[in-house]
């Protein structure tokens, strides 16, 4: 049997020459500590490859990125705890992940509170610190020489 380089889950193709840590790592959702959890989780081995499952082992693992409460992962590794429609602890991963943190977002800005006000301006919305970044858009206060000239300035 031919072993594949590339294997697609998640509707993501991942090198399967990596372990199963390492390759889970490109799906946008799943991180170090969730990719771990869900390795140990089904029963692999540390340094197990992706090519090196069979097929039953790859849908068992698609079902488990999913459904992780199905598969009993610690609910703090979520992205998505108390949702605010359910109060659900739920994980997304690809397109979903992309499309709550936008719903979420424009629910902040909707309702006008100050994380909603300071997403709208593209501002720090963790309480950085403003005064040397996110310096964005045009200068103000400062003209060049030239233009100050073209103006008619001295």
């Amino acid at each position: 049997m031919e072993k594949k380089k590339i294997i697609r889950i998640a509707r993501k193709d991942l090198d399967a020459t990596l372990p199963i840590e390492r390759s889970l790592y490109k799906i946008k959702g799943i991180g170090k500590n969730f990719a771990h959890a869900l390795r140990v989780s089904l029963g692999f081995e540390k340094n197990k490859k992706l090519n090196e499952l069979s097929e039953e082992e790859i849908k068992k693992l698609e079902d488990c990125i999913y459904n992780p409460k199905k598969y009993n992962i610690p609910v703090w590794l979520y992205n998505h705890r108390k949702e605010l429609e359910t109060g659900e602890d739920k994980h997304y991963v690809e397109s979903n992940l992309v499309l709550k943190n936008k719903n979420e977002i424009s629910f902040l800005k909707k309702i006008g509170c100050y994380r909603g006000i300071r997403h709208q301006f593209g501002l720090p919305v963790r309480g950085q610190r403003t005064k040397a970044h996110f310096r964005k858009g045009a200068t103000v206060g400062v003209v060049r020489k030239k233009e100050a000239l073209k103006k008619g300035g001295k």
